[in-house]
């Protein structure tokens, strides 16, 4: 029987939750000894967790401000809400990316239109340009798993259609583009902690936003149409408070975010050495192109995306792979939900058949809205081609130099043989 290449173990864990440690255990204790401070609005004058948790994410990332919440969905819904984001109104969003995505657009009563993606895993330029309509007011632009998308390219088209921006930021906490936190120049962005992000408290998310008044609207979104007396946030008497959901971040979440938040930085140089050091070791690739990345600087890089040239080498570079013990997984089978993975946009059936939470079928069939968005399994082919060509591997702040040695000579030698 043959050796494989890879002969040290590969350890298990993540990002944020293979971090957490005594000190978060120990902001989560400090909180509960003192019960009457579990509310985000404290009676005693000093800042909440909540508050502090803010304070420390708008000093972080340059924001302006920045409002912890219940869940990434939460946030992206603030973020449309914020600038009256509705019924009428459509909003582009990438053929890769998790459902949630449009689901935040639904909620709010605007409808999804989907773009392909490109090479770069994220949305199409082109494509984005072809699929505005004068019905389009908004785009969500996603950077998916640490990588920023093509931002320059993307900006610059909805500067020119006078469309508001929004960055989903909920799996590239961290990353940059251009030497700034990715989403601090576009209108507003969302990050989301849940368990599977790069930091966590389990589940939470964020809205971040440079525009007053559109983070004004987001605190009413979030919290039933109440001012915000006690929550530490800018307060304009002139933005009329409405009713929405309640979805407020809680004390126990943030207290365990302030110390991840402390984490970040460690956890991304270590990711970030570790796939610089893969991409050192690799031959010329033969078989395969790394998705594009279009500021490597701000790559999270506990991803790497190998795009296959031929689709008929998917299978076969698969079980080398496994003959080798690399850890190298096809993308578009990711078995995370039964139905299918639904971060592709061909699973995301309650939008491909129109499902709507009542029995009038909004969004679509609101009167405010004057379009026609149709969908399909097979409307993004591109996007399906490029994913169902798309191998990866994952890594995670345990691993280490000689991981990733061991991991870059099996590549090398799989692709190799498949040649």
């Amino acid at each position: 029987m043959r050796a494989k290449t890879i002969k040290t173990p590969i350890p298990e864990g993540a990002m944020g939750w293979s971090s957490i440690g005594e000190e978060e255990i120990n902001a989560v204790v400090s909180l509960l000894r003192e019960p009457q401070n579990l509310f985000r609005v404290r009676d005693d004058g000093k800042p909440s967790n909540c508050e502090q948790l803010e304070r420390n994410l708008r000093d972080k990332t340059g924001a302006a401000h920045a409002l912890f919440l219940a869940s990434g969905t939460g946030a992206l819904s603030c973020c449309l809400t914020g600038f009256e984001i509705g019924p009428g109104d459509e909003v582009i969003v990438p053929a890769y990316t998790f459902i949630a995505t449009p689901a935040a657009v639904v909620d709010v009563g605007a409808v999804p239109i989907i773009a392909e993606i490109d090479e770069s895993l994220g949305m199409c330029p082109i494509d984005l340009e072809k699929k505005i309509t004068p019905h389009t007011r908004a785009v969500i632009v996603v950077n998916m798993v640490g990588v920023p998308a093509r931002l320059d390219a993307i900006r610059g088209i909805c500067k020119k259609h006078n469309l508001i921006l929004i960055e989903d930021n909920c799996q590239a906490i961290g990353a940059t583009y251009k030497g700034k936190y990715c989403g601090v120049e576009s209108d507003a962005f969302a990050w989301s902690t849940n368990f599977f992000k790069v930091i966590t408290c389990g589940e939470g998310g964020v809205f971040f936003t440079n525009n007053e008044r559109a983070f004004q609207r987001g605190v009413y979104q979030s919290d039933n149409g109440l001012n915000d007396v006690g929550q530490g946030h800018p307060f304009d008497d002139n933005v009329k408070p409405f009713s929405r959901c309640g979805i407020r971040g809680n004390e126990i979440a943030a207290a365990v975010l302030n110390v991840q938040l402390s984490k970040l930085d460690g956890m991304l140089k270590h990711t970030r050495g570790l796939k610089k050091r893969l991409f050192s070791k690799l031959n010329t690739p033969v078989n395969y192109t790394p998705q594009y990345v279009d500021d490597p600087e701000g790559d999270c890089g506990f991803c790497v995306n190998l795009i296959m040239n031929d689709d008929a080498k998917v299978e076969p570079i698969l079980a080398l792979a496994e003959r080798e013990g690399l850890p190298l997984h096809k993308l578009y089978e990711a078995k995370l939900y039964e139905g299918g993975d639904l971060h592709i946009f061909s699973n995301w059936t309650p939008i491909l058949e129109k499902r709507s939470a009542n029995r009038l079928g909004y969004p679509w069939t609101d009167p405010a809205y004057e379009g026609n968005a149709e969908y399909s399994a097979d409307m993004c082919p591109r996007s399906l081609c490029i994913l169902n060509r798309t191998v990866r591997l994952l890594f995670n702040i345990n691993m280490t130099e000689t991981n990733i040695d061991e991991f870059a000579e099996a590549l090398n030698k799989i692709d190799a043989e498949l040649e």
